[in-house]
Parts: C-alpha cells; sequence; structure tokens
C-alpha cells in the first residue's frame, strides 16, 4: 500500500540512510530538482550505495531521474536499475513517447542485466499543461505505468499562476489527473503541501485530495507523512460499515432479496464496491473488524 511518498535529496546521506524509517510507505530518491548540476554523478553514486547497502523492506523505493531533456536520464537509470527500485519516477512527462523512450530503455537494460522484462515500473510525473492534457495517454503508453503523480510547483509556472495554499489553481489539473489514472486503470497521487509548518492545512489538503479519488499523498518534509498516512486510511467508523454492508447483502441473498436497506439507504453495486475497497485496504493495514489492529 502507498500512502505516503516522501521526497528525499539524492545528495543528503544523513537524510538518505534514514529513510527507511521515516514512516512513509515509499520514499522517493531525488536526482532531479534537489540536486545542482555539479553534484549529479556524486548524487547517482550515493543513492545507488544507499539502495544497494540498506534495508528498505516493507518501504517501497522510487528514484525521481532527471528528465529525458537532459544529459543525465540515461546514466541516472544505468546506475540505478541494476539495484531494482519499485519505481522510476519520470519528471516532466508530457506525451506518451516520453514514456515509450524510458520503457525501451528500462527494456534493453533489464534484459542486458538478467531482469524480467517490467520488473521496474513507471510513476509519470506530470507538472506541465501539456502533461495534463495528455494524462490518460501517458497513463496508458505502456504496462509498466502504474501510477500517475501530480507535480503542482512547475504546472502553476508553466500556467503562469500564483501558487497559493487553497489550491484552487489546481483543481482542474487535479480531477483530469484522478479521471485519466481510474480510466486507465493505475494509482494516482497529489502534490505535496510545502509549507512544514501548518499541519492544519496539511491535513485539510491531505483530506481534499482523498474526497477527489487520490489514492495517497507526497511529502517534502517527515513532518507530514503521519498525517498522510492517517488521512489515507480507513476510519475504524469506515470500517465497521463497511462490513456492515457486506453482510447486509448477504443476507439479503440468503433470502432471495435482489436489494435490501442498510441506515435508511439502499445498498447498491457502488456502495458494495466501496465496501470492499475498504475492507481489503483495512486487511493490508492488519485492522480487524471494528478497525483494530
Amino acid at each position: 500500500m502507498r500512502r505516503s511518498l516522501l521526497f528525499l535529496p539524492g545528495n543528503t546521506p544523513n537524510i538518505l540512510i534514514n529513510g527507511n524509517c521515516l514512516g512513509a510507505d515509499a520514499v522517493i530518491f531525488d536526482l532531479e530538482d534537489a540536486v545542482a548540476p555539479d553534484q549529479k554523478d556524486a548524487a547517482r553514486i550515493l543513492v545507488r550505495n544507499t539502495m544497494k547497502y540498506l534495508n528498505f523492506r516493507g518501504c517501497e523505493v522510487i528514484v525521481r531521474i532527471n528528465s529525458l531533456d537532459t544529459a543525465y536520464w540515461q546514466a541516472d537509470l544505468d546506475t540505478i536499475v541494476p539495484q531494482k527500485p519499485n519505481w522510476i519516477m519520470l519528471p516532466k512527462t508530457a506525451q506518451a513517447s516520453d514514456v515509450q523512450t524510458v520503457d525501451a530503455y528500462l527494456t534493453a537494460l533489464e534484459e542486458k542485466l538478467g531482469m524480467e522484462t517490467g520488473t521496474v515500473r513507471m510513476m509519470p510525473l506530470i507538472e506541465t499543461a501539456l502533461g495534463i492534457e495528455n494524462a490518460f495517454c501517458i497513463a496508458s503508453a505502456s504496462k509498466r505505468v502504474g501510477a500517475l503523480f501530480l507535480g503542482a510547483e512547475d504546472l502553476t509556472a508553466d500556467l503562469r499562476c500564483k501558487r497559493t495554499k487553497g489550491s484552487h489553481e489546481i483543481e482542474y489539473a487535479r480531477g483530469r489527473m484522478v479521471v485519466a489514472a481510474r480510466a486507465a486503470g493505475v494509482d494516482v497521487y497529489d502534490t505535496p503541501f510545502t509549507d512544514v509548518n501548518d499541519p492544519e492545512g496539511m491535513a485539510e489538503d491531505a483530506a481534499y485530495a482523498k474526497a477527489m479519488g487520490f489514492t495517497g499523498k507526497a511529502a517534502i518534509s517527515p513532518r507530514h507523512v503521519e498525517t498522510i498516512n492517517a488521512v489515507f486510511s480507513p476510519t475504524a467508523e469506515e470500517v465497521n460499515y463497511a462490513y456492515e454492508v457486506l453482510e447486509a447483502i448477504a443476507q439479503a441473498k440468503a433470502q432471495g432479496r435482489g436489494a435490501i436497506s442498510l441506515r435508511g439507504k439502499m445498498i447498491d453495486a457502488p456502495i458494495v464496491t466501496r465496501a470492499q475497497q475498504t475492507i481489503a485496504m483495512a486487511e493490508e493495514l492488519g485492522m480487524g473488524k471494528g478497525g483494530q489492529a
């Protein structure tokens, strides 16, 4: 399960070595924005060694490589892929051909390394107006794509608008991303909340993203991880209701009835589907009936 994705600068060894104990479901080792051009080679080696010598069981590893319009992305993949990251995040993904270019390079690398094709998955980072409009094509461009990721800082710069805490300026982008991802059958992750000193704003922003249909949310500070995990986990009340729904449906079937009411509301297929999703998530988190771990 991926509720929280925590960015870690690829050139900060003291932070990288603690990446597996910060509580995030996934860590994003960043070789792009967080790393100056003259530090790219050192950061690449540092991330490789971190992956090679530290245990990240229970915490997925995502590596944000440099974008295709740079001279760094191929060296990033050559260095990182042998360590078998769970995901490669491709920044500034604007069209399906961007995904296909990296897919082809990954396939050749995996073959060379004796790895099964498709071992390393892709998470396109969409952060331009063109990328937003092409979101579905990007999400369905390769079987490697298992999730989309929204990057609001670069996006708002591209849109020539101010980035605000209220995030009204990215409402369309958020909705478009969720619809595109769900239509393609992949997950979708929301942009980080960048004010590390506003926990209430962070919680509100995460709750809004969940309400829109995002799978989870990224963070740039470990201080946000616990809140994100809590927001994107089912509550005890939600788990209890989900079990009630399934019990009601089972009762209706036993009685030969095609429909049944629960708490004054008819139970239909979408409600059953949501209940099944809630229970599956609860079970993955080790929560039993009653929402207890």
